[in-house]
C-alpha cells in the first residue's frame, strides 16, 4: 500500500487587541476548518499588567482576550466546539463558571476543568479554546 504525504496548511491569527505571546507560542493557529486557540490569561492587550482585581475581573479579560482572537479569525464564541479551563484553585469554579456562561448563547461546547499548581503571571484561570466553521 502506498502513503500519499498529506501535507496539511496552517495559517497563524495574530491580533494586538490580545495579548502578545509571552513564550514560544502564537495565539492561535488555523488548519481546514478547525482554530487552536492558545490558553489566555488576564493579561490586558499591550501590556505586562494583569486585570485580576478579583476573579470575576480575571476572568472576563480571559474571555475578552479569546473574543479578540476569534474576531481576528472570523469566529466568535458560537463557533467554540471545547474549552479547557484551568484553576489556580478549584474554589474558583462557580465564579469562573458564572462569568463564561454568560459569553455562550445556549448549545455550550464540551469542556473540561482542572486545578492545576500554577499558571503564568500568577493568574488563577486560564483558559484556551478549539473553535470550528
Amino acid at each position: 500500500m502506498q502513503h500519499k504525504e498529506n501535507k496539511m496548511s496552517k495559517e497563524i491569527i495574530t491580533t494586538t487587541n490580545a495579548p502578545a505571546p509571552i513564550g514560544p507560542y502564537n495565539q492561535a493557529v488555523r488548519t481546514g476548518n478547525l482554530l487552536f486557540v492558545s490558553g489566555q490569561v488576564a493579561l490586558k492587550p499591550g501590556t505586562n499588567d494583569m486585570a485580576n482585581a478579583d476573579i470575576i475581573e480575571e476572568t472576563h479579560q480571559v474571555l475578552q482576550n479569546l473574543k479578540s482572537i476569534l474576531q481576528q479569525a472570523g469566529m466568535d464564541f458560537s463557533n467554540i466546539v471545547k474549552t479547557t479551563i484551568f484553576l489556580s484553585d478549584m474554589a474558583l469554579f462557580s465564579q469562573v463558571n458564572e462569568i463564561y456562561a454568560k459569553y455562550f448563547t445556549g448549545n455550550f461546547p464540551a469542556r473540561e476543568t482542572v486545578a492545576v499548581k500554577g499558571l503564568p503571571k500568577n493568574a488563577n484561570v486560564e483558559i484556551s479554546v478549539v473553535a470550528a466553521d
